[in-house]
């Protein structure tokens, strides 16, 4: 059964760069790791690697592993693969929970997008991601938000759904 991440919230990062994960996400990350068992900590696969995102993106292993087998899958030298190489696959860690179901984010991911003393989580489905809340706020939000402004006001985002992939 794939689970998928579900939810939103803040939390404290102290000054050596740990944050705890919401309880709901590493009950994902567990189902999501299959070398995971009663007793060992559950891996994840933190994604850094695209400069025009201000966020973390955070995978499974399993998803993980998904995007690199459709990465291997592209014909060598092709620039698709090269772009997902250097943006996916080069620029990410597997990192592992410790025993109080907090990261340690390395200082270099922590300087990319702005953390110091607060974190903010959000689902993508998927994946999560780590975001400074400032940010967050300041942009991706107010993107949404303007996005949605600009539609009728009866526009049901629902009816995204209900469009063909690809068209």
């Amino acid at each position: 059964m794939v689970r998928r991440f579900r939810g939103e919230s803040h939390h404290k990062v102290d000054s050596k760069g740990r944050v705890s994960i919401p309880a709901l996400f590493r009950r994902v990350l567990q189902t999501g790791d299959p070398e995971w068992v009663e007793g060992r900590q559950p891996q994840l696969v933190i994604v850094y690697g695209d400069h025009r995102k201000k966020r973390l993106d955070c995978y499974t292993m399993e998803a993980f592993y998904e995007i690199e087998d459709e990465i291997m899958s592209l014909p060598r030298g092709s620039m698709e693969r090269k772009i997902l190489t250097q943006t996916m696959l080069g620029p990410s860690l597997t990192i592992e929970i410790d025993r109080d179901g907090r990261l340690v984010l390395p200082i270099k991911q922590r300087e990319k997008i702005g953390l110091t003393s607060e974190a903010f989580f959000i689902s993508a489905g998927d994946h999560f991601q780590i975001w400074n809340p400032d940010t967050y706020e300041a942009e991706e939000k107010v993107d949404t938000e303007a996005w949605l402004d600009e539609q009728s006001d009866d526009f049901d985002p629902l009816i995204l759904l209900d469009q063909k992939r690809g068209d």
